[in-house]
């Protein structure tokens, strides 16, 4: 669901810089809605695909996952019965869930940044360039852990480095996000000066 939900924000940004006077028009609370529903249908889509590929295949008894949680990439790579299928369904799932949205975000901020070009204005650039750095800060984060630990062997994925990249994008990365956004409010930002400051 995150990935879904980053391009629906990388959209969201887009809609902000490219096209900031039709902005509360495109983005209206019914398509809001609705974009929120579709992105929440495709993790459950994934998720139950996942579940009825684990509950076809036949595992080793007495394994254990070395894991805070059962990742379905690890789960499947103890699977000892086909290894065709297993392969074609990480690859359409890697394809659908992870290319696609990622290439939605890498659309729309090449659209962000071609239009951030054309402004004259050095504050102007400035500024648009802010409004998705927090975006792009969290993008990175997720991406770079998700696909350390997806591409990596599976050997290294039971390892206490493959351990930490999971944590990080499931559990740091969401719980960042709410946080990094409320930064880029000027009442947060004065707000946390001022508590500083009452600190120092």
């Amino acid at each position: 669901m995150d990935e879904m939900l980053l391009t629906v924000m990388a959209y969201d940004r887009f809609v902000a810089i490219c096209h900031p006077l039709h902005y509360s028009v495109i983005m209206n609370p019914r398509l809001c809605g609705f974009l929120v529903l579709v992105s929440f249908g495709f993790s459950l889509l994934e998720s139950q695909l996942h579940n009825l590929i684990a509950l076809q295949s036949i595992y080793f008894e007495d394994m254990d996952i070395s894991n805070f949680f059962c990742d379905p990439s690890q789960i499947l790579s103890l699977s000892c019965s086909d290894i065709l299928t297993k392969d074609i369904v990480m690859y359409f799932v890697g394809v659908v869930y992870g290319f696609l949205p990622l290439l939605g975000t890498f659309f729309s901020y090449y659209k962000i940044v071609s239009s951030i070009l054309r402004i004259p204005s050095l504050g102007s650039k400035y500024k648009a360039f802010s409004t998705c750095g927090s975006h792009l800060s969290i993008v990175c984060l997720f991406y770079g852990t998700a696909i350390g630990v997806y591409l990596s062997s599976d050997q290294l994925s039971f390892t206490r480095k493959g351990v930490v990249s999971s944590v990080m994008y499931t559990v740091v990365t969401p719980m960042l996000n709410p946080f990094v956004y409320s930064l880029s409010n000027r009442d947060i930002r004065s707000s946390l000066r001022r508590l500083h400051g009452r600190t120092v």
